[in-house]
Formats: C-alpha cells, structure tokens, sequence
C-alpha cells in the first residue's frame, strides 16, 4: 500500500494535465481578495529533481514536461511557477502540487497536507519548511473528513492518489461524496489515470451519477515507455470555477499540437 514512489514519475504527461489544471484553478482564486483553503490528500513529496537517477531511469519527465512546456503561453501559472521552482531549486527541478498550492497561496490562506508514506512525508516536511503550512501523516480522506468544512470555507480539495490499492476506484465516488456534504461550496478536484484495461471506468459512472454537474476533461497521449497501461489523463471537478472548462480546452491543444 505504501509502495508509490512519485519521484520515478515526476513531470509525466499526467503531471502536466493536472497540475496546469491546478495552477490556473489556484490564480483564479486568488485574484479575489478573501481567504481560501486548499486541502490534499495524498501530497508526496513536493518537489521534485528530474535530473535524478528515478527520474532519469522512466524517461517519463521527457514526454512530459520536456515535450510540452514550449507549447504553454509564457505567463500561465503553471510556467510561472515552474520558473519560480527553477529559479529557488535548479534547472532540473520540478514541482509537485503541494509546492504549487504553496507558492500560489496568500498569507489569509490555509494550507493542509496529507502524505502517509513515512518517507515521503519526512521529504514534504523538508521541502515546505520555509512556508505556512499543515502536514499530517495521516491518510488523507480521514484528514478531509475531519477538517471538512474548512475555515474559510471557500477553497480547493485536490484528491490524488496512486491507485496502486484498487480498491480506491470503489471508495473515491462514497469518500467523494461524504466530503461534499459537509463541504458543498468547496471545488473538489480529482485527477485519475485513463488505462488500456478500463479499470478507471466504473469509478467514473459512479461519480457521474452522484455529480451530474461536475466537469469532466480528459487528454490522451502516447504510453510513456513500452508496456505502460495510462494512456491519458483525467480531471473530474466538482464545483469547477467559471472558466475553467475553456481554460481546459486550452490544455487539450497543448496536448494535441505537433512538434
């Protein structure tokens, strides 16, 4: 259960998919001056050296980050805080969704982290230390429920698991929509793998029905390496902000242009 290791992953194309998504959803609330929470439920650990031998040994990095970044316009949020990243930690490093939340936040915002993995919360902890924030190791839909509603109460749920346990794709649509009974003003955002295999399927026809509103946004894209099963990447949000469905629309070209 506790045997991911997001280090070997970092910058793949799912990373890009998702946190564009994030970072855009992060600027738009922050141009609004009252307070937010944002709650994640399953953190890693923040930041991330592409350069390493983890990454280097994937390539995964490469057909992301590498092959996509060029095609963003330059003042997006999410270059904006990859530069910020680049600038503070080196050329090669990369952040995770965490250090994103973080550098996005205010002062009048909360920040709460959950990241089981003893070793991967010691890294978090390392790599937050210079920011405002609340770490638990801790499984991160029992942190939810238990800060759940959040002061303040407008905000941002990110939920992203690993999805080694299969279990997770029965229990996210029940977490999913206990969380969204005592937080129904919040924006949940849940990012799952599109695999050759369909496992990802059920889960989405459950959520559908207990969401009928929520936006579903999807990008597909060449396995990272030969045998690989994701084969796209998914965003489901519920309560998703005005503009974020174009905005979205946008990443779909990123994903779609050539070269």
């Amino acid at each position: 259960m506790l045997s991911y290791q997001h280090h070997y992953h970092a910058g793949n194309p799912a990373d890009v998919h998702k946190h564009a998504g994030l970072a855009w959803v992060l600027d738009y609330l922050t141009q609004k001056d009252k307070p937010l929470s944002y709650i994640e439920t399953h953190a890693g650990r923040g930041l991330y050296d592409l350069g390493d031998a983890a990454a280097l040994k994937t390539g995964e990095a490469a057909q992301g980050i590498g092959r996509l970044e060029a095609r963003f316009a330059v003042a997006h949020p999410y270059l904006l805080r990859l530069k910020e990243t680049r600038l503070a930690q080196g050329a090669q490093a990369y952040p995770g969704s965490p250090l994103i939340a973080a550098q996005s936040l205010r002062a009048m915002d909360s920040l709460h982290l959950a990241e089981l993995h003893p070793g991967e919360n010691a890294h978090l902890r390392r790599n937050l230390a210079g920011y405002d924030v609340k770490i638990r190791q801790q499984d991160g839909f029992e942190m939810a429920q238990e800060i759940c509603p959040p002061t303040p109460r407008r905000g941002l749920l990110l939920v992203d698991p690993s999805y080694e346990v299969k279990t997770e794709y029965e229990s996210i649509p029940r977490h999913l929509t206990q969380i969204a009974r005592k937080w129904n003003v919040g924006i949940l955002m849940l990012w799952y793998p599109i695999l050759t295999s369909g496992t990802h399927e059920g889960m989405l026809t459950h959520l559908g029905a207990a969401f009928p509103e929520a936006l579903r946004h999807e990008v597909r894209f060449a396995p990272v390496r030969a045998g690989h099963r994701m084969v796209g990447s998914g965003l489901f949000v519920v309560n998703a902000p005005y503009g974020l469905e174009a905005e979205l629309a946008r990443v779909t070209e990123v994903f779609a242009a050539r070269g």
